[in-house]
């Protein structure tokens, strides 16, 4: 019996179902790429994108996972009726061919389930910005209408940026709309148009930026990496600052050797230090107060214990002094910050 159990186990069937959003990725790799784009089409844009990140994820599936999401897919399909299939488009053929076009748009505006108006559509698949600037540029109304078809995380970050007195507006008219006329609907279809024919539709995807730069001039050798931020300056100073300080960040303190940390660290702030301390992970504190002396280390660490709740801006500003200080002694030969085409004998 032991045995028995054992080897049911171990069988291949005994492992655990795929879940739904995985059994879907593989049945849709498993079929033709138009028909399966036709598939996705149906989708909002959050089944969408949870769907790509499962197909890549079952993209090296096994044949017995293969085997369980057919197995999944026919057990659902069962208690699927073959009526539902299509229904909405014969109910409509055949109520407007009994009754004529005008009677029949009538009942079926009181009987069939609501649509999702197009221009709904639409909008879950605009980019963050884009529907920040609608927000702050449309009619009140319209952009309460917009808050309302929204995703609410999406909807967070749109309006955070606007001004006290137009969000309270927004969030007003939201949170009073019950039904939505038919002239609404028609004015967001014509704003959501106009941003369409301007291309604010499509999501933009992040590219390049001083994170970018900062991180190619990080693999450069130290002369020419200076020599470059040097050219910057002389263009616009505050890019420039702005890269340097994204050349070496607070973590990139890891990167010090033991002698070269103390040395800064001597030239820091205790407050200050604890705040940015407080930050960060306990390897990075037992790092810095590992090139201090005993009193001073103990003192940090009771100035951080006594803190509470620290702002996450106080931190970063914190972080940024220290490092202020790190690239003033590298440019005064106080301390060695290697860059990647550096060697040293």
């Amino acid at each position: 019996m032991v045995d028995d159990t054992a080897a049911a186990l171990s069988s291949p069937r005994a492992k655990p179902a795929l879940d739904g959003a995985s059994s879907a990725a593989i049945l849709l790799m498993l079929l033709d790429e138009s028909d399966a784009a036709t598939i996705l089409k149906h989708l909002d844009p959050e089944e969408v994108r949870h769907l790509a990140k499962a197909m890549f994820d079952t993209a090296n599936a096994s044949e017995r996972q293969i085997e369980q999401a057919l197995e999944q897919f026919v057990m659902s399909s069962r208690g699927v009726s073959a009526l539902a299939v299509g229904a909405d488009t014969r109910i409509r053929t055949v109520i407007h061919e009994a009754v004529g076009n005008v009677r029949a748009d009538n009942i079926l505006a009181a009987a069939a389930p609501q649509r999702s108006a197009a221009s709904l559509e639409m909008l879950r698949w605009m980019d963050v910005e884009a529907i920040r600037a609608l927000l702050d540029n449309e009619h009140p109304q319209v952009g309460a209408l917009i808050l309302s078809v929204l995703v609410p995380d999406v909807a967070a970050r749109a309006i955070e940026t606007l001004d006290e007195a137009r969000q309270a507006d927004l969030m007003l008219r939201a949170a009073q709309l019950t039904a939505v006329p038919a002239a609404a609907i028609e004015d967001l279809e014509s704003v959501l148009a106009n941003a369409n024919a301007d291309g604010q539709r499509v999501v933009k995807q992040a590219i390049g930026g001083p994170s970018d730069v900062a991180k190619i001039m990080k693999m450069m050798p130290k002369q020419l990496s200076e020599r470059t931020i040097r050219a910057l300056k002389r263009q616009d100073r505050a890019l420039a600052q702005t890269i340097e300080e994204e050349m070496f960040v607070f973590e990139n303190l890891r990167e010090l050797d033991k002698r070269s940390l103390g040395t800064v660290l001597r030239s820091v702030d205790a407050a200050q230090l604890a705040v940015a301390l407080k930050g960060s992970d306990g390897d990075m504190a037992d790092l810095c107060l590992s090139t201090m002396s005993q009193r001073a280390a103990e003192t940090i660490r009771d100035e951080m214990t006594e803190m509470t709740m620290v702002k996450r801006v106080d931190v970063e500003e914190a972080q940024k002094a220290i490092m202020q200080i790190v690239r003033q002694m590298a440019a005064n030969g106080e301390i060695m910050l290697a860059g990647a085409g550096d060697d040293y004998v």
